[in-house]
Formats: C-alpha cells, structure tokens, sequence
C-alpha cells in the first residue's frame, strides 16, 4: 500500500524472508524460565497477527505442550526493539513519548522525545516472544513445570521494620531469627552453611553505645566551650 506520493503506508505488513524465533516461556508459580528456538514456520503462525496480553493453545509445538495455554506478555525484533503495548502495529514506528508509558526515562520534567517502538502484533520479524504459562497440561515440561524446578524464593524483607511487619513481631522481639537464609551444602565433608541478607537499621547494643558516645563528646565540647567563654 502506497500514499498519494509514492511513500509506503504505516499501516503495510513487511514480508520479511522466514528465520528462527525464540521463545521466552516463564512459569511464575515456580518462578522457572526456558528458552526454545523454533525454526519451523508452521508452528510459529499460531503467534502471527495476535497481540500483547492474547492466549494462546500450544498444542502446535509439540507433544509435550499438549494442553498448554500461553499468553503473550511481549517481545523484541531482530533489531532489540521492545513491543509497545497499545500500538496497533505489526512493524516498528515512532512515537513521541514523555516517560509515563515507558521506554523511556526523561532526565527532566517535561520532557519528551521521539522513540522508535514495536508495535503489539506478532510477525515473522520478531526476534524473541516472551510468554506465560497461564494453563498447564498433563505432561511436565523439563526445566519448566516439573517438579524440579520448583524452586522456593530466597528473597525476604531486609530493614528489621519490614520484618517485623511480615511475621507481626513486637519491638521488643529478635527479629535476626526471622530474617530469609538459604541453605549452602558443604564441599568435600563439611558441614552445611547458611546465608542470609544483612538486615539494615536494626538496634543493637553497640549501637546505642556508639549514638551514647557521640552525645558525650558533644556535651563535652559544649561544656568546654561554655567554660572558656
């Protein structure tokens, strides 16, 4: 499709030549993540012409997606540019953006610049899908769904506040054994470590010795300079 003046329309499919496609699948219940390359173009048009935040039935890449439902969350072209949720376009465009719909992040208030972006409907000029299993099927995925996988988060609450607000302890209580710690086996015999986040603004004794010797030599100071005066 061509305007008046001989220039290509906005709104015209590019008909690139086929190439392989990865495929961003995340499971957020185990918080696993896999990556598959599919070369097969067959198996790919059940993402061609859908958009951002669409599901989709994987039976198509094989026996083990039997069952499958995949949403597409996103997603970048050969080139790295991000899809754009909202831009009604299967190709790349510009867009004046001001930082509140992302992309980009204005140094000042106020200001805008123009971006190139991706638009929300899949092509065969993508580089990368990301996706989300938001139904399973029968089978377990290795590295994805089966049990393996199900790895427990090791992150928690550091500030000794947000601690105490997550188990609902009183001020007066030890919060350091309710602090995250992950598991470390030992090498060669040794017995089993334990990590865990250093937790910030947390009162301890030697703390309020230091704030107590600091208010002493400030006293000093000022009895000693009331003295000379």
């Amino acid at each position: 499709d061509c305007d008046t003046q001989g220039r290509k329309s906005c709104f015209s499919s590019p008909s690139l030549p086929h190439h392989a496609m990865k495929l961003n699948i995340a499971y957020p219940e185990y918080r696993s993540q896999q990556i598959i390359e599919i070369d097969d173009e067959k198996k790919l048009r059940i993402f061609y012409d859908k958009r951002i935040s669409e599901e989709v039935a994987a039976d198509v890449l094989g026996e083990e997606f039997k069952g499958y439902v995949l949403k597409i969350t996103g997603g970048h072209d050969k080139q790295g540019f991000g899809m754009k949720q909202g831009v009604l376009l299967n190709h790349r465009t510009r867009l004046l953006l001001d930082g509140t719909t992302g992309q980009y992040h204005p140094k000042r208030d106020g200001a805008r610049k123009r971006k190139s972006v991706r638009g929300c409907i899949v092509g065969n000029d993508l580089s990368c899908i990301n996706l989300v299993i938001v139904k399973r099927g029968p089978t377990d995925i290795p590295k994805l769904t089966d049990k393996a996988s199900d790895r427990p988060s090791t992150r928690g609450p550091k500030r000794a506040n947000h601690i105490r607000a997550v188990w609902g302890l009183s001020k007066t209580e030890d919060v350091r054994k309710y602090v995250v710690r992950r598991k470390i086996p030992g090498k060669d015999g040794k017995p089993d470590q334990f990590k865990s986040p250093k937790i910030q603004r947390l009162i301890t004794p030697v703390m309020r010795a230091r704030k107590a010797h600091r208010l002493a030599v400030k006293r000093q100071r000022y009895e000693k300079a009331t003295a000379e005066a």
